[in-house]
C-alpha cells in the first residue's frame, strides 16, 4: 500500500516546482488597488465607444465599437450606420442578426473591424447588441 501512494505523492510535490518554468500568472505580489491604475484594461465598464468620425480615421483592421442606428438597408449585407457625428457603411452578415430585428429608431451597439482599404472605409460587423 505504501509503495502505491509514494509515486502519487511525488507527482503532487513536483508539479508545482515544474509549473513555475512554464509561464502564466505568478501570484507572488498583490495587485495594485483599482484607484491606482493609470492605464491598461480595467474591465467592460471602461470600454470606450467611439464615434463614426473617429472610426473613419483608424487604421485598417482596427477594432471598432460604435453606438447609434442602422438607418438604411443598401443591398444584401450592406447597411448604413449613423451616430451623432456621421454615417458609415457596414457589412453585417445575416448570421450576426441571430434572428433579431433592428428598426432604424432603435439604438444599437456594433462591434467589428475597420476595412480601410475600401473607399470609403467599411466596418465589418461581428456583433450587434440591442
Amino acid at each position: 500500500m505504501k509503495l502505491s501512494i509514494t509515486p502519487l505523492l511525488c507527482c503532487f510535490l513536483l508539479s508545482p516546482a515544474l509549473a513555475d518554468d512554464n509561464g502564466g500568472l505568478k501570484n507572488d505580489t498583490a495587485p495594485p488597488p483599482a484607484h491606482a491604475l493609470d492605464e491598461g484594461y480595467r474591465g467592460t465598464e471602461d470600454a470606450r465607444i467611439m464615434t463614426v468620425e473617429q472610426a473613419k480615421t483608424m487604421h485598417d483592421g482596427a477594432t471598432i465599437s460604435l453606438r447609434g442606428n442602422l438607418i438604411e438597408d443598401q443591398d444584401g449585407d450592406k447597411f448604413v450606420f449613423r451616430d451623432k457625428t456621421g454615417s458609415i457603411l457596414t457589412l453585417i452578415p445575416h448570421a450576426v442578426f441571430d434572428g433579431r430585428t433592428v428598426k432604424p429608431d432603435q439604438m444599437i451597439s456594433i462591434n467589428g473591424s475597420l476595412d480601410a482599404k475600401m473607399q470609403p472605409p467599411v466596418v465589418r460587423v461581428n456583433k450587434i447588441q440591442k
